[in-house]
């Protein structure tokens, strides 16, 4: 402790400002320090909440008094109890999603349920099933189902139900095929329900798909996507990976026709019923007086002349029918009409002898056969004008962008952003430290006999210890400690003799002269 007062005693008014002012900023570094060791690190629990369910989890974790943080919409809570309180908040239902499903029935008595209140219960029940269902998808962040049951109105027979849908994607939009399988989805669990009577809505309020794209099952951009696909899939396993680029465009019907022809043949005749009509008529004559002999059944009535005629007559009618031929023909939208293809597939590199690479397209015979095939894929009409196009043309090499990606000895260092805060105020707090504390004092010059050593192995110039004695060959024991003071005094005659250049020092520094033989006269007493 003396030592330290001597030094501090020895040290002007600015070092003295400067080292306290050092030793406050370490005080405080190392107090922050220890608050920020003990204070844990925090991690996300759960982030995207509805108002009801986060308020659920932050009550829940005020019941158990876990700590935590609210950033936004998202609750931290220590890295440590993360994952065990997420598995304690599932296995109470927690986070409960807004859509609520079969359990409304639960909650319903036999007495006091009318009719109306289990119907609404139920079809409300159906749309929170439905909504889990489809927030299921990781594409979906959230969803709400609304079904309007045509069954509900009893002097309404023919009122088909409808459904609504509205989705909150994760990131990505949500595209027409995920729309679609939505529709199938939702129309599957409702009764009469077709897929065309579901409308799908995005956050942005926008249709997913209309009500045209529902009942023609898919559109021209779905068609391109996989006729594309398709020749991608067939060209590269040729040419390798992107060294193709393969376009589709498909011209579609969007309009429904209906073609109903009739066509008759008046050179074709058909029987198709014949009638055969025959006719007999026979008749007798006779010419002879009538008398009472030939009223009798024995008499004699014969003796008159008699004559007989028959008549026979047949008639035929044959009906015929003219040769007619009927053609309809139903064309629904999405029929295809017209289908151009575009294919552009890389060459090959060629060396020459001096070491210059060119360009070298492929073949036309190869090109000749990955027309063909291209052709098989797209199911090629010439009569219906389809168009392939098929190029072997330089495609540029574009570099990636960044550096590669290699393994590093970080890799396995997992530090967030507290840690790295940590870090830096140490580094600051041992930086203060060493240039603030440690520098001055390493800087200050030993002058104070305390600090010398009364004894030691040193070199001859610095071993020896000043005693207050004159040596005997005229040199003062100063001559030492002002070589090391390396500071000539100002103003004092630069003098070959040590006697007179420390004589000289002396009378500059008077002050400094007192304290040191104030110093060794403590230091004699306290030896006695």
């Amino acid at each position: 402790m003396q030592q330290i007062g001597t030094v501090w005693a020895s040290l002007d008014r600015r070092k003295q400002i400067i080292v306290t002012g050092a030793v406050v900023l370490v005080f405080l570094g190392i107090l922050g320090m220890s608050r920020l060791a003990s204070a844990p690190s925090m991690t996300l629990l759960y982030a995207g909440l509805e108002s009801g369910a986060a308020g659920d989890i932050v009550r829940s974790l005020d019941q158990r008094g876990v700590p935590y943080e609210i950033r936004g919409g998202s609750i931290y809570v220590p890295g440590g109890q993360r994952d065990e309180l997420r598995m304690t908040l599932a296995s109470e239902g927690l986070p409960a999603n807004g859509n609520r499903g079969y359990e409304l029935l639960d909650s319903l008595s036999g007495f006091g349920t009318t009719s109306q209140m289990f119907d609404a219960a139920y079809w409300r029940a159906k749309e929170g099933e439905l909504a889990r269902t489809i927030v299921g998808s990781p594409h979906v962040s959230q969803a709400r189902v609304h079904i309007a049951n045509g069954s509900a109105n009893p002097f309404q027979r023919s009122v088909a139900p409808t459904a609504s849908v509205y989705l909150v994607s994760t990131g990505a939009e949500i595209t027409g095929d995920q729309a679609k399988a939505i529709r199938f989805l939702v129309s599957s669990a409702v009764s009469g329900l077709a897929p065309e009577n579901v409308a799908v809505i995005d956050s942005k309020g926008a249709v997913i798909g209309g009500q045209e794209t529902a009942v023609a099952g898919e559109t021209a951009d779905d068609k391109s996507r996989q006729l594309r696909e398709r020749v991608l899939r067939l060209v590269e396993a040729r040419v390798g990976a992107g060294n193709a680029v393969v376009e589709v465009s498909v011209d579609t019907v969007t309009k429904t026709e209906s073609i109903r022809e009739r066509r008759f043949d008046p050179k074709g005749r058909v029987a198709i019923s014949t009638d055969v009509e025959e006719r007999s008529d026979s008749a007798r004559n006779q010419s002879s007086d009538v008398t009472v002999a030939s009223n009798l059944p024995d008499g004699d009535g014969s003796g008159g002349d008699e004559s007989n005629s028959n008549a026979t007559q047949t008639r035929e009618r044959v009906n015929y029918e003219v040769s007619e031929t009927e053609l309809e023909v139903h064309t629904a939208p999405g029929a295809v009409k017209r289908l151009t293809v575009a294919v552009l597939v890389n060459g090959t590199r060629v060396v020459d002898a001096a070491g210059a690479e060119s360009f070298a397209p492929l073949p036309q015979a190869e090109l000749d056969a990955l027309q063909e095939l291209v052709a098989s894929a797209v199911g090629f009409d010439a009569e219906r004008g389809d168009v392939i196009t098929l190029k072997s043309l330089d495609l540029p090499v574009v570099e990636p962008q960044g550096t590669l990606v290699s393994a590093s000895m970080f890799q396995n260092v997992h530090l967030d952003a507290m840690s790295l805060v940590q870090m830096a105020v140490l580094a600051v707090v041992s930086l203060v430290l060493a240039l603030f504390v440690i520098r001055p004092i390493l800087m200050k010059p030993s002058v104070m006999p305390a600090l010398l050593p009364a004894s030691g192995d040193v070199e001859a110039e610095n071993a020896q210890v000043l005693t207050g004695e004159i040596a005997p060959d005229g040199a003062s024991e100063f001559a030492p400690l002002a070589a090391q003071a390396e500071v000539p005094a100002i103003g004092v005659d630069q003098s070959p003799d040590p006697v007179d250049r420390l004589r000289a020092m002396i009378g500059d520094k008077q002050e400094e002269t007192v304290e040191i033989l104030r110093s060794w006269l403590e230091e004699g007493e306290e030896r006695v």
